[in-house]
This record gives C-alpha cells, sequence and structure tokens, in this order.
C-alpha cells in the first residue's frame, strides 16, 4: 500500500537495490543517481547486432530476469487514441477501470505512432526522434514500492547484455507525485552517456492505490543508437538515409507501418492518420516510385510482429494515395 511520504521513501529504497557502487545526490525534489566509476569512456561493442539478433538479445536477457515477451496490442487502438502510442496502455485496465488484469504484462515492444518528436526551427525531426518507432517497454503489475527499484537494477542487467554496462547509465528526475484523470504517478528517467534514453515509471490508481504497477519505457531505434553512436539516418533508413529528406523517410516509415496493419487512408478515424503521415511525402519526391523504401520498412517492422497485409499492397495504397493527391487539382 501506498503511503503519503511515498517519494522520501525511494531513494532508499533504491540505494538497497542497486547497491554501494552508486552516489545519490538531492536538492530538493530533484534527484540524480550516477556510478561512483562513471569518468571510464564509452567505446562501442565491435560486434554488429542487425535489428533481429538486437530484439532476440533484448527479449532473452528480460526473460533470464523473469520477464516473459508479451505479445503487441493492437495498432488501430480505437479508445482514448485512434492507434497505440504507448505500451503503457496495456495497463488501463488495472489502472483506469478497476479490472485486476491488464491487457498485457512483461517485455512489450510495441510499434507506436506518436506526432510529438522533437523538430529544429525548420519543423525537421531531430536526431533520436521519429513519428513511429518500436516503444520497448516492461509493463506490469506490482505489489509494493521495492519492487519498482528492483527494477532499476534488473534494466541494468539486460542493458549490460547489449553492452551498455552501468558506469555509463544515470538515472534522474523529480521526486514528486503527477496526476492525469484517474492515473497517479512518479517518474525518473535514465540515461547512456548523456544520451537520454527513456524512463522508469510508478503508477497507481488515484482512487485505490492497491492497484499499482510500473512501465519502463525506451525506443529500439534509440537504444540501438546508444549502443553504436552511429549516425542516426544511417541506423534508421540504411541504404535509403540520403535518398530523401528525413520528413519524407520518416513518413514513409509511418505510413509502412500503418498500411501493413490495413489501415488505409481515410476522411476519418485511424485512416486520417495515414492520410496525414503520406501528406508528408513530396509526390516529386521520387519519380520512379517509392516500392524499395517501403519494402525496406516493411522487413523492420514485420520483424517485431508479422504484419497482416503484404509488403506489395502496403506500397500499392501508397502510391494510390500520392496519385490521388498528384490529380486532385
Amino acid at each position: 500500500m501506498l503511503t503519503p511520504d511515498l517519494p522520501t521513501l525511494i531513494p532508499a529504497l533504491l540505494r538497497e537495490a542497486l547497491g554501494r557502487n552508486w552516489e545519490f545526490t538531492t536538492d530538493g525534489a530533484r534527484i540524480t543517481i550516477q556510478h561512483a566509476h562513471r569518468g571510464t569512456p564509452y567505446r562501442p561493442p565491435c560486434r554488429d547486432l542487425d535489428w533481429e539478433a538486437f530484439l532476440t538479445t533484448l527479449e532473452e536477457a528480460f526473460d533470464a530476469q523473469g520477464v516473459p515477451r508479451a505479445a503487441c496490442l493492437p495498432l488501430r487502438w480505437g479508445r482514448e487514441t485512434e492507434l497505440t502510442i504507448s505500451a503503457v496502455q496495456a495497463l488501463d485496465p488495472l489502472l483506469k477501470e478497476g479490472k485486476e488484469t491488464p491487457y498485457r504484462q512483461g517485455f512489450l515492444p510495441q510499434p507506436v505512432v506518436r506526432f510529438t518528436g522533437d523538430r529544429d526551427a525548420h519543423g525537421a525531426l531531430k536526431d533520436g526522434t521519429l513519428t513511429s518507432f518500436v516503444n520497448v517497454s516492461r509493463v506490469q503489475p506490482i505489489q509494493h514500492p521495492a519492487e519498482y527499484a528492483s527494477v532499476f537494477d534488473e534494466w541494468l542487467t539486460v542493458l549490460s547484455r547489449l553492452g551498455l554496462h552501468a558506469r555509463h547509465i544515470a538515472f534522474h528526475g523529480r521526486l514528486t507525485t503527477w496526476r492525469r484523470r484517474e492515473v497517479e504517478g512518479i517518474t525518473l528517467r535514465f540515461s547512456h552517456c548523456d544520451l537520454p534514453l527513456g524512463d522508469i515509471v510508478l503508477l497507481w490508481n488515484a482512487d485505490n492505490p492497491a492497484r499499482m504497477a510500473i512501465d519502463l519505457g525506451t525506443a529500439l531505434e534509440r537504444l540501438a543508437w546508444a549502443r553504436t553512436r552511429a549516425p542516426w539516418k544511417d541506423l534508421v533508413f540504411g541504404p535509403y538515409a540520403h535518398a530523401a529528406p528525413i520528413g519524407n523517410l520518416d513518413a514513409l516509415r509511418t505510413a509502412t507501418l500503418l498500411l501493413g496493419h490495413g489501415i488505409t487512408p481515410a476522411a476519418r478515424g485511424a485512416g486520417s492518420v495515414t492520410r496525414r503521415v503520406l501528406s508528408a511525402v513530396s509526390t516529386e519526391a521520387s519519380p520512379l516510385g517509392f516500392s524499395a523504401m517501403i519494402r525496406h520498412s516493411y522487413s523492420f517492422w514485420n520483424r517485431i510482429a508479422p504484419l497482416p497485409v503484404p509488403w506489395s499492397t502496403a506500397s500499392h495504397c501508397a502510391e494510390l494515395e500520392l496519385h490521388r493527391r498528384r490529380t486532385q487539382f
């Protein structure tokens, strides 16, 4: 059961979970947790991992912690949002609806679509952000806040399997409670060599704090970026990284995910998101078509979870929408 002084208890729980090699700095409600040997330089691993091997390594590392992989949520969400925008939505029954069992629990690599990525002064997405990405999460009901603290140590073990060792990881945030409608929580963020990666959130129902859960969230692409420190566009878009501006590449990648799930362009509903995404693709960007880029993106998404629509159908739908735009005036 949660207590009103929970924020003051979390540092002690984290000290116990992480051990004596970690240094805690507090300034009011702010807390920073860093490894005592953080000064050593980071050297990317010599062995490259393709996306399938990267995901498999994560899955095996979580499984070794007793956290099995869960099936993806449907991309067409149709509840508070048209699309799934975060793996934390798997916890809605527990945190919002008074039910005992969430939609999913465990290690959840969830494709999501968001339009909140950081952009520069010209409106282009900054390195490290995408409209669609794989939200790597651990979503799980818990019984006591000490389980939240133990997740920090277990996450460090998972990261070490990727070559991201504890001495280069830092945690920071504010030990204050926030509230969004039915849910309250406390959020601490983590980074690797000053590159922000994600957060670990303790959540509970505001009216029934016994309904408690954790949400550890990052992005598969951002984890791979932290590991390799390769140029962002090359990492995400591979051989097509310099074939078009990032806005076109990002839109085609996102459209492939949507079309691969059968979410075709429409004026309303989830299909309006597909139309909005494809509107960002310049109709003059490729006079020879976009099928090669779509097939490349399809291969990535299909590794995460099998797509129900063939890549050729997704490509055809995208070309039809772009043709509609070319001829509508």
